[in-house]
């Protein structure tokens, strides 16, 4: 039993709080890597964990550890969980490169098509096909983001050959073999480092979402955005809610039922539409600040898919390596999708 979850149903315990119909039996804390100003606490994280305590009646307490405040990096939230030293997390899967290699598939250009809500039902309906990638760990949903377009801090980006040579931070590596196939050089780096990488010049812009501006400040820092026509962005990330399983395991069966009726299928749609909402917010910061929105002409994105397409089929044949079908997974990905719909 981890050291951060508290049980205190010993039979003094029990003794002691009876009567109170809101005895606190188990508490948990979640660690994850933004500050609390971010959309992803206030509106999703600190919301789920009100309606956990409430509909246990106050038997399970979240307690929210942000901004890595637990210490060690955000690429160590998925082992933080994984070995116990924090019960639940909230993570990027691309922060721990190869550990979600079938998961992957849902962040690749040209599989995501858009859509936060339709990508978010399909990774969770998607659970069974990607068991393989979370065995050591008890995932509570998964969910995107509505997807990447390029940040600028330096220049526009209204073609294809305008990205060539610009530094551009990747949320994966699947975002860098993107961002390499467009001629620009890839700059891995967490999220809440970039700021200072922009402002520093030690990147030109980024791979990233609207949604994140306001928590970043971003629209500080750009100067212009570019998005592909019809709603279309560079891929996605892959996001991840997850506890640890000995903790899930050693629950009692009512509280359980708690957590999984706050998991997986159950919360999908909602979460994904909460991240689609997430992006007028950044907008609305980018439109305030008189930051450039340029959105690609149907000529000028083609040229995009084009790379995108060697981009997928760089994913499959890596994958294959590993001795899993990504052309399978590619299929059984975009009909979740259009399922999703």
């Amino acid at each position: 039993m981890s050291g951060l979850t508290k049980l205190l149903c010993t039979a003094a315990a029990v003794a002691s709080l009876a009567g109170s119909a809101a005895a606190q039996d188990v508490t948990l804390i979640m660690h994850h890597f933004l500050p609390p100003v971010s959309n992803a606490h206030k509106d999703m994280l600190a919301p789920w964990a009100e309606k956990i305590e409430a509909e246990s009646d106050g038997r399970i307490h979240v307690e929210i550890a942000p901004s890595m405040s637990m210490g060690g990096k955000p690429n160590e939230l998925y082992g933080q969980v994984r070995d116990g030293a924090a019960d639940i997390i909230w993570t990027i899967l691309g922060y721990t490169p190869g550990v979600f290699p079938r998961s992957e598939v849902f962040e690749l250009p040209l599989v995501h098509a858009g859509s936060a809500r339709q990508t978010t039902i399909a990774l969770n309906a998607s659970l069974d096909m990607l068991a393989e990638d979370f065995k050591d760990v008890k995932v509570l949903f998964l969910h995107s983001h509505e997807g990447n377009l390029i940040h600028s801090a330096t220049k526009p980006v209204r073609s294809f050959e305008d990205v060539a040579g610009m530094k551009l931070r990747t949320p994966s590596r699947t975002g860098a073999w993107e961002i390499t196939e467009m001629g620009a050089e890839p700059v891995g780096l967490p999220v809440p480092a970039l700021p200072e990488a922009m402002s520093k010049g030690v990147v030109d812009g980024a791979l990233t979402t609207y949604e994140i501006v306001p928590a970043l400040n971003l629209q500080e820092l750009d100067k212009y955005t570019t998005e592909l026509p019809d709603g279309d962005r560079f891929g996605t990330s892959v996001f991840m809610l997850a506890m640890n399983k000995d903790i899930y395991d050693d629950l009692p069966d009512d509280l359980k039922a708690v957590i999984d009726a706050n998991s997986g299928m159950n919360v999908a749609a909602e979460i994904g539409a909460l991240w689609e909402g997430f992006e007028d917010t950044g907008i609305a910061a980018l439109d305030g600040a008189g930051v450039e929105r340029i959105v690609l002409s149907e000529e000028e994105g083609a040229k995009f898919d084009a790379v995108s397409e060697k981009v997928v089929q760089q994913w499959v044949d890596d994958v294959a390596s590993k001795g899993i079908d990504g052309a399978a997974l590619v299929e059984g990905a975009r009909a979740a999708i259009a399922a999703a719909k």
